[in-house]
């Protein structure tokens, strides 16, 4: 039986990340980015795929855990009959992100806390996807062991206690008594470059553990909610690279939507969307300065023609992300194939340009000053919408099937022009102004014309009468007001079609509208949004018993995954979701009273 998601922990260096089970097992690491290939891929196979177990021997012990206040620093106690101990698991954070990945560090640190704990210790490297039994051998001496694995450009050296093969895994013992405290490391290096220097793990864990506290000290939220917009905002930090500026949708790649099923997609790239709304709610709290990094980033990726701008790019601005199957790996729960790249990032997304030109427009009245190549970029953007302006799309839901024209992607080339028209107006900006305020009327008009069915309510698409949840997002970038009729119908709609035991799913998979077989679960920002939309819209106590009732869902670390199953009680989907983490963000600080300005 697989590890539930929600038993996981994030541990994150903001160049990558790992996830620890409640039993103690790290069964997802890449390295030394987050996009890169697996060391441990447990998570989507079985333990012989890559895995690290450090617990207890004992089989009855008793487990809590815990971060260390507003860090990803995680303390896992185990109580036993014969004492009490904790480990620490922290990945160190370079203080200074020029500088380039050599090394990355991954540490557990047994301490003793009463009486005595032995523990047992499992380690199994797998490089590549498991694809690649790696070159082990003993490096070190009796005073210092260490354990050196590498295969092709990747290498990893094990430092801390002596470890014993038996089949193709390395094990130990390690005894932990009050007072006493024992470091385990893994280090990743270049294969062609020799072993970085050992760890001095004390300092490292003050640093790191520094780092995260002083980060978050600047969060600040009044709400009911704070707890959870604090650890949202620190997954989203930890979802953006420290290095390049880049923003991930998720740590891991095919946990599927549907336990068992084929809906199972690699999130661990750059959506430009989810990117701009991930940099938004950290705006609205402050962190101007990861926009100006992110802005810089956008301008590398998109270099060149605009009409070759993609929908999602690598961690450093990679455009191939070419998706492919890797069928010796099982799947989480069976749910194959487990993919590595995505074909979506081939697809065209419409509303894309009108979230990056929203958020930018953002970030510039939050006081982000222009630089040499800030607006040209946003004009060539813009003019890259001009051209696609009649062009259907494959929407936000990434359809894998014929495009249309939806809804919500046609209000996102309003917002575009919306934008563009502002940015001349508000702020002196030079461009054709005339112009872009007539798409603005031409798409307004198009969308009340066609996107608005006979009883009132916008539909999915416009050859349609369904809704989608995506519609839930026009009051935000403000096309219209939240207790807009209209807006008002699609809700009622929304609520009659789309939700199951109350929580919003994306859409109708029945219709067929996506092109794939199977159905999915309700999707966590979806639900988000409806509370939004209730708190903007006069129902209040709703949108506080929807909210309590989806913060309710995350684990016991303040984690979300991207869909939940009300039946089994269970987070479904990669994890942890950016988008689910960011909504969250956004139904808090409208409850809150902050942020009921359209972004």
């Amino acid at each position: 039986m697989a590890t539930p998601i929600e038993d996981y922990a994030l541990l994150s260096d903001c160049r990558t990340a790992a996830l620890v089970s409640r039993d103690g097992c790290i069964d997802w690491l890449c390295l030394p980015r987050l996009d890169s290939a697996s060391v441990f891929a447990a998570l989507l196979g079985e333990a012989d795929d890559g895995s690290w177990a450090l617990r207890p021997v004992d089989p009855d012990a008793k487990v809590s855990r815990h971060y260390d206040g507003h860090t990803f620093v995680l303390v896992t106690r185990w109580q036993t009959s014969t004492g009490v101990a904790e480990v620490h698991d922290f990945m160190p954070v370079g203080i200074d992100p020029s500088q380039p990945t050599e090394r990355c560090d991954l540490v557990r640190r047994v301490v003793g806390i009463s009486g005595t704990v032995e523990f047992e210790v499992d380690l199994r490297i797998r490089f590549d996807y498991a694809r690649a039994m790696p070159w082990v051998r003993q490096t070190g001496t009796p005073d210092a062991p260490e354990l050196t694995a590498m295969a092709g450009p990747d290498a990893v050296v094990v430092r801390g206690v002596r470890l014993y093969a038996n089949d193709h895994r390395h094990t130990a013992r390690i005894v932990a008594h009050a007072g006493s405290s024992t470091d385990m490391t893994v280090t990743w290096f270049p294969s062609f470059r020799p072993a970085p220097a050992p760890l001095d793990v004390t300092p490292a864990l003050a640093r790191t553990r520094g780092w995260w506290l002083t980060w978050a000290e600047r969060i600040e939220h009044g709400g009911v909610h704070s707890l959870q917009v604090i650890r949202s905002l620190l997954v989203l930090r930890a979802l953006t690279n420290h290095e390049t500026g880049g923003i991930a949708a998720a740590a891991t790649t095919s946990l599927p939507e549907d336990f068992g099923g084929r809906r199972n997609w690699d999130y661990r790239f750059v959506w430009l969307r989810d990117a701009a709304l991930t940099l938004e709610a950290l705006l609205a709290h402050g962190f101007v300065e990861l926009a100006d990094d992110w802005r810089t980033w956008l301008l590398r990726a998109v270099a060149g023609d605009p009409a070759d701008l993609q929908i999602m790019y690598g961690l450093a601005g990679e455009r191939s992300l070419y998706e492919r199957e890797l069928p010796h790996l099982a799947g989480y729960e069976g749910s194959q194939p487990v993919r590595i790249g995505n074909a979506a990032s081939l697809q065209y997304q419409a509303d894309v340009v009108g979230e990056v030109l929203v958020t930018l427009c953002a970030a510039r009245e939050a006081g982000l000053a222009e630089s040499e190549f800030s607006w040209p970029l946003e004009r060539q953007l813009i003019g890259y919408a001009a051209e696609q302006f009649e062009r259907p799309d494959n929407g936000i839901w990434e359809i894998r099937d014929e495009p249309r024209k939806f809804t919500h992607s046609r209000v996102m080339i309003w917002a575009t022009f919306d934008r563009a028209v502002r940015s001349v107006e508000e702020h002196g900006l030079p461009g054709p102004v005339d112009q872009w305020r007539e798409l603005r009327r031409r798409i307004r008009e198009e969308i009340d014309q066609y996107g608005v069915s006979p009883d009132g309510h916008f539909t999915q698409h416009y050859r349609t009468d369904d809704v989608d949840a995506a519609l839930l997002l026009l009051p935000q970038v403000g096309y219209c007001r939240a207790d807009d009729p209209r807006m008002l119908a699609t809700v009622d709609r929304i609520e009659q079609t789309l939700t199951r035991d109350g929580l919003v799913r994306r859409y109708r998979t029945e219709t067929g509208v996506d092109g794939l077989p199977g159905h999915e679960h309700p999707f966590l920002a979806c639900s988000f949004w409806l509370v939004e939309q209730y708190a903007c819209s006069g129902r209040t106590e709703d949108a506080r018993a929807l909210m309590h009732r989806l913060c309710s869902f995350a684990n016991d670390l303040g984690l979300l995954s991207e869909e939940y199953d009300p039946a089994s009680g269970r987070q479904v989907g990669n994890f942890p979701q950016a988008l689910s983490h960011l909504a969250l963000v956004r139904a808090a600080d409208a409850l809150a009273g902050i942020g009921r300005q359209p972004r």
